[in-house]
């Protein structure tokens, strides 16, 4: 199966499960409009895979797009073994860069408390816009 995007994804509060949304604009060094993570700094679009999803689906645990706080879903990535630096091209005008591999959860961290885990430490990653 060809790499695809399976979700895009925002929230207006940091450190919740984000709501799918059928489509989203980003914006150039900024991130996705309307979403609590966008701004000028280096993490501003987060991706994860949905193959991180599935392994913990396998514990039981009912999981869909957005519960780990992503903003990009996908599918067929290998995205914690991307080198820092790696371009990614979503659709004719966007471009992502790599700025790191995944990002701690916080203190109180609302989808490690909810599903128990959270795969974004190891798993995710955060490009600039």
């Amino acid at each position: 199966m060809p790499a695809h995007i399976v979700a895009v994804s925002t929230s207006a509060t940091k450190g919740v499960k984000k709501n799918n949304l059928p489509q989203a604009r980003v914006l150039v060094n900024f991130g996705l409009a309307g979403d609590a993570h966008a701004g000028d700094w280096h993490r501003q679009v987060s991706l994860l895979a949905q193959e991180s999803i599935d392994k913990m689906r396998q514990r039981g645990l009912d999981l869909k797009p957005g519960d780990f706080a992503e903003n990009i879903t996908t599918q067929g990535i290998d995205i914690p073994h991307l080198p820092i630096g790696t371009k990614l091209r979503l659709g004719n005008e966007v471009v992502l860069e790599v700025t790191q591999i995944g990002k701690a959860c916080h203190h109180g961290c609302a989808i490690k408390q909810a599903v128990g885990d959270c795969v974004m430490p190891g798993k995710g990653f955060l490009p600039g816009a």
